[in-house]
């Protein structure tokens, strides 16, 4: 795939490019802020923008701000944000995008390097990967009104899954469950949180942003 860096470190741009190049990928740009990461996704139309939280000039949140300008403006571009840090309002901004093709890790998961392959293979397909660490701190945003109160400890922790952007099939596989058994969660986390039948809405974003709205 052909994919754009976004990251003010030189040392962990040339990494991920010779980390890529190995995997067979194609990086047309490696940029160090969010400025330059907007006019090369322009210019290049990549399948996917690998974009750092923190940028210059203020280090803050200039990554996650771009991403959003990204999604709204290139939507067929997917966004995958890895950083050192979970910025909580942004990520959450992310996560209440339903319409796929994104994903939030931490840069220790660039270790593992093929789970960090398949996270950006899945983001490309349109789906979305949530790093589980960034899933428990939107979760403890919430902790004060007890969301998971509601659910069996089988349904929270398929809902975690749901938010780490796993289908049902995935999911079945990874808990060493039926499919039928996973489908059946699903349909009792939306029963317990009342959610619309809305064909307009997507009742698995829905879901997750149910325990952010505290």
């Amino acid at each position: 795939m052909r994919l754009i860096l976004a990251d003010d470190s030189v040392l962990l741009r040339e990494g991920l490019i010779r980390l890529l190049a190995d995997a067979g990928h194609e990086v047309v740009a490696a940029v160090g802020d969010a400025p330059a990461l907007l006019g090369a996704v322009e210019l290049h139309r990549p399948d996917v923008a690998v974009i750092d939280v923190r940028m210059p000039p203020t280090h803050t949140d200039e990554g996650l701000r771009a991403a959003l300008e990204i999604r709204e403006r290139h939507p067929d571009v997917g966004v995958l944000v890895l950083s050192q840090y979970v910025e909580k309002t942004y990520a959450a901004t992310l996560l209440a995008d339903a319409t796929g093709g994104l994903g939030y890790l931490l840069k220790d998961r660039v270790s593992e390097v093929a789970d960090f392959l398949d996270s950006l293979t899945r983001v490309r397909a349109g789906g979305t990967v949530f790093d589980p660490e960034v899933v428990r701190q939107l979760l403890a945003r919430t902790t004060h009104a007890d969301p998971l109160s509601r659910l069996s400890p089988r349904e929270a922790e398929v809902l975690r899954h749901l938010a780490q952007g796993y289908v049902n099939a995935a999911i079945a596989e990874r808990l060493h469950v039926s499919l039928s058994t996973v489908e059946k969660h699903v349909n009792a986390i939306m029963d317990k949180f009342d959610l619309p039948r809305d064909p307009g809405y997507s009742r698995r974003v829905l879901a997750i942003l149910r325990y952010l709205d505290g």
